[in-house]
């Protein structure tokens, strides 16, 4: 009897291992999370959880790809309405010092960002409210700040949704490249 409940635990400690080793993971994600700093560098302090002198300003975003799709001006990112600038998770901007964003003075602290892409300018808009998925529940309330950026066009097709800060007199310009379309965010000091 001794032996055969060792042997029916043995088994069912069998079953649990095949059963923990079968699990199926899911694929990768492919809209990929991505990070842009200025000045432009991945700061190995930040990530280690130490203070970073010389960083200014950090954005979490993710990067859709076009896969031969049309986005701008489509789904998800039609013009004249608020998209969260990438996919999934709303974005996360980060500024390390206060910073003007329009004609509004901004404290330095995370932020989302969102746009209201155009033609021939996108709108910028950032909010307080963190931890959201796309733009569905925001609040006018919580709005910090919007800022027009103009728009060029790129020689090339830019695949996935890319963000990099550009220095500038004063600042810096968060530039923002998809499809054929760079958007600039201006960003003073």
């Amino acid at each position: 009897m001794k032996k055969s409940i060792i042997t029916l635990f043995a088994f069912a400690a069998l079953l649990v291992t095949f059963n923990a080793q079968a699990q199926k993971f899911p694929g990768p994600d492919a809209s990929p999370m991505d990070a842009a700093y200025f000045p432009d560098q991945q700061p190995l302090d930040e990530v280690m959880g130490r203070p970073v002198k010389d960083l200014k300003v950090k954005i979490y975003y993710s990067r859709p790809q076009l896969k031969g799709r049309v986005m701008l001006g489509e789904k998800p990112a039609p013009f004249g309405e608020i998209w969260r600038l990438g996919a999934n998770e709303a974005n996360e901007i980060t500024f390390y010092q206060d910073v003007t964003v329009g004609t509004t003075r901004v404290k330095a602290g995370t932020y989302t960002l969102f746009a209201i892409p155009n033609t021939d300018k996108w709108t910028f808009v950032l909010h307080s409210k963190l931890g959201t998925w796309g733009s569905y529940t925001l609040q006018d309330s919580k709005e910090i700040a919007r800022v027009d950026g103009p728009v060029s066009k790129s020689d090339e097709s830019i695949e996935y949704l890319s963000m990099v800060f550009k220095e500038v007199e004063g600042g810096t310009h968060l530039m923002v490249g998809w499809e054929n379309t760079i958007a600039e965010m201006p960003i003073k000091w």
